[in-house]
């Protein structure tokens, strides 16, 4: 968490602009009569800010108290509100089965794969059914794969730079498949970008939760 609050204080983590991800998302989630949303790890706000000015019932998350002030700051600088909520990720601090959209950009492969796995089982209990997920994962295609110190299979801590000590945890489409085995996947892609040789590679997934689970 130190970490957190010392990374979303650098301009490169704290951007204003939304996600192209997002906007498209969203451009599809106005035809949506339930209007409540949860930014899970929402950071220093961006997406929030974005959701709120589109009139929805916004909700954001994260267990860094820096990027929840940064949020609360871009708030209330367009005089706009939203629900801001200090929390883990494994434990979401809502009924069930009480949102129909979560989005969680950059943040659920930040653990190892138990930790993953609570966070899915979590996703899946407060959306209602067929409620929708939004979310990606670093594939093991990219270059960071293999990088910085082995925590366990698939996750390694960085050795250096602003994300010293952070935890990436990397997957291929199958194990992707098998962390949503409880939603339907309503659409998957890799979006991969090469820069001076360096491949980010990313999964995009969009998930549902379905009738029968």
């Amino acid at each position: 968490m130190v970490e957190w609050n010392q990374i979303l204080l650098d301009e490169k983590y704290s951007p204003e602009q939304p996600d192209e991800l997002i906007v498209d998302f969203f451009d599809l989630l106005r035809k949506v009569k339930e209007r409540r949303v949860i930014d899970l790890g929402c950071g220093a706000g961006r997406h929030v800010v974005y959701m709120a000015e589109h009139g929805f019932e916004t909700h954001g998350l994260d267990i860094s108290g820096t990027g929840l002030k940064l949020t609360k700051e871009r708030l209330r600088e367009r005089n706009l509100e939203a629900h801001l909520v200090k929390c883990d990720m494994e434990s979401l601090p809502y009924i069930n089965s009480c949102f129909n959209t979560i989005i969680s950009l950059n943040t659920i492969y930040h653990q190892k794969l138990k930790g993953i796995q609570e966070t899915i089982k979590e996703i899946h209990r407060v959306l209602k059914q067929k409620g929708q997920v939004l979310t990606n994962f670093h594939s093991k295609r990219s270059s960071k794969y293999g990088k910085g110190a082995r925590i366990e299979e698939n996750t390694f801590a960085q050795r250096n730079g602003l994300e010293k000590g952070i935890l990436h945890h990397f997957v291929d489409e199958k194990e992707l498949e098998w962390l949503f085995k409880n939603f339907r996947i309503v659409n998957k892609k890799l979006i991969e970008q090469k820069s001076n040789g360096y491949l980010r590679s990313l999964w995009i997934i969009v998930a549902e939760k379905s009738q029968n689970t």
